[in-house]
């Protein structure tokens, strides 16, 4: 992950903002964007009307408007669509840029380190507060516990976040304060882990919230301070929009404040975390764009299952390296049909969080109910999506679901998933080009802060299936690889799709809003490690430049 913590408020160039134009033109640019039949389509220049949307674009041949109130020479650089992140957590980005981020420790001992470090440089904090430590890259052969934990730091209670944010690891204090021992139950869809009849400190998936419910809440001004915060980093990195996954009341409010101070510069499109906020924020139906086109809550995010690095992911069959292990299933089949039909009855979009197999079956079978009853298009979302039985491959092709997946995953999981679960198991995981050949529109993102929100990341492994340091050569599974334009649209025309914005962001054609990067490669003719190394040189959001690389 990038050290986002290094991204001083001064050093980002928010607020270089341009006014308004009645036309613009930004021209000799090396321009393209994905048609609405998947093709590249070229330009050398881009005309923006007063609204701050797209009016056309140019080739060499195409004369040019001789009265502009703007003009820039893109001076041959490449121009792109800015880039849609399908499935993020935009307050966890922000929370995680301001805690301790242990997501490139590579040992417990360095974790360790950084605790005591993180504590000496915040002494007035009555809480440590962190995610991001993940046992498999450690090499710990084991989940961290109390024990490690108070060794670090013992005197003030440590509340500890797995980077997947599926389980997490408190101290002998913060349990103490949590009233756990080892009479306390685990509650339905989660596990606390036990030695000698002790919890351990490790919380997964719903056992989590017994930890959480003694951490004290964020304050109005440190929630602020987190948005802000995550939106100069998504728009460092070329994410001109976003799928919100998970939006709380707290969020929607920080959201709302932004918007209503004029300093809302991402666009977010909202998935409530649970019908209870969906239907207290917006009511009988998706709300409108709200905020010039910034904002807007059109769904519901549920979770099926927890993930493969905790072993929460639901599986048909035993964990490979777990014998007796399957998971955890968060939501039985007739709740996550209710849960569905309350969302769907008022025309919410349904996105159901799926990893494993076993999870995953379950989410097509409630989909295939579900349509029944709902017709029309529903655009039903399968967020990660990872680990599918190869026989259900195919049912993803039905019912216009979207495949919501994150390419990073793939490259970070590989070796986990192999232990996880067996190479016998593996021909459906990370599937995208079965995805997509079996009919379903495939939606790209991160899932940050689980992963970098760097969508160049996701491009390089999307075309790859190698990691950053080209592992495994030739790719894994690299039947499953996609072609650079592929890729692309996933992360533009294809995640606007399958947010209901494709009326007006996701491309570069009339009457789109014109959110674009200017890069310093063409990423459509780069390699791989190319890709990964490119740069954003300018962000451009509503027709009007919010960002420049100094």
């Amino acid at each position: 992950m990038k050290a986002v913590l290094a991204r001083p408020l001064a050093a980002i160039a928010l607020l270089l903002a341009t006014p308004a134009f009645a036309d613009a033109l930004i021209d000799n640019v090396n321009g393209y964007t994905i048609g609405k039949g998947g093709e590249v389509e070229r330009f050398t220049g881009l005309l923006i009307d007063g609204e701050g949307k797209v009016v056309r674009t140019l080739g060499h041949k195409d004369k040019r408007p001789e009265k502009l109130d703007f003009r820039m020479d893109g001076q041959g650089r490449t121009l792109v669509p800015g880039l849609i992140d399908a499935h993020g957590h935009v307050m966890g980005l922000g929370f995680n840029a301001l805690q301790l981020d242990l997501s490139e420790t590579r040992s417990l001992a360095e974790a360790q380190d950084k605790l005591r470090q993180w504590v000496r440089d915040n002494p007035g904090q009555r809480w440590v507060i962190g995610r991001g430590w993940n046992q498999e890259r450690w090499g710990l052969g084991r989940f961290p516990t109390a024990a490690d934990i108070d060794a670090a730091v013992a005197d003030k209670p440590v509340w500890l976040i797995r980077i997947d944010g599926h389980a997490g690891v408190a101290n002998s204090a913060a349990l103490a304060l949590a009233g756990i021992d080892g009479k306390t139950q685990a509650p339905a869809g989660g596990r606390i882990e036990m030695a000698g009849g002790r919890p351990t400190g490790l919380f997964v998936d719903a056992a989590t919230a017994l930890m959480e419910r003694a951490v004290p809440p964020p304050q109005p001004l440190e929630r602020d301070l987190a948005f802000a915060r995550a939106q100069q980093i998504l728009i460092e990195d070329g994410i001109t929009a976003v799928a919100d996954m998970g939006t709380t009341a707290d969020d929607w409010a920080v959201m709302r404040r932004a918007g209503d101070l004029g300093r809302l510069r991402v666009r977010i499109i909202s998935y409530a975390h649970g019908i209870e906020p969906l239907v207290a924020i917006a009511g009988t139906g998706p709300t409108p764009w709200l905020y010039g086109g910034r904002l807007r809550m059109v769904g519901v995010k549920l979770y099926e299952d927890g993930a493969l690095g905790s072993r929460g992911a639901w599986l048909k069959a035993d964990y490979a390296d777990a014998p007796g292990q399957r998971g955890l299933m968060l939501l039985n089949d007739a709740k996550l049909k209710n849960l569905g039909s309350r969302a769907a009855m008022d025309n919410f979009q349904v996105a159901i969080h799926a990893i494993g197999d076993a999870a995953n079956a379950q989410a097509l079978d409630a989909i295939e109910e579900l349509s029944d009853t709902y017709k029309g298009d529903r655009r039903w979302r399968i967020e990660h999506a990872q680990i599918v039985d190869p026989a259900d491959l195919p049912r993803f092709g039905r019912h216009g679901i979207i495949a919501s997946m994150q390419p990073v995953h793939q490259t970070s999981d590989r070796l986990m998933a192999e232990a996880r679960l067996g190479p016998a198991r593996l021909a459906g995981a990370y599937a995208w080009a079965s995805m997509r050949k079996a009919g379903a529109t495939l939606a790209f993102g991160s899932d940050f802060p689980v992963e970098s929100p760097d969508p160049f990341a996701g491009l390089a492994a999307a075309t790859s299936r190698e990691d950053a340091a080209g592992q495994p050569p030739g790719g894994w599974i690299p039947e499953q690889k996609l072609s650079p334009a592929e890729a692309l649209a996933a992360f533009t025309r294809d995640a606007a799709y399958a947010g209901f914005a494709e009326d007006r962001i996701g491309s570069l054609e009339p009457g789109r809003y014109a959110d674009f990067l200017l890069l310093d490669r063409d990423i459509l003719a780069a390699t791989p490690a190319e890709i990964r190394a490119t740069r954003v040189l300018e962000t451009w959001i509503g027709g009007k430049r919010i960002w420049v690389r100094k």
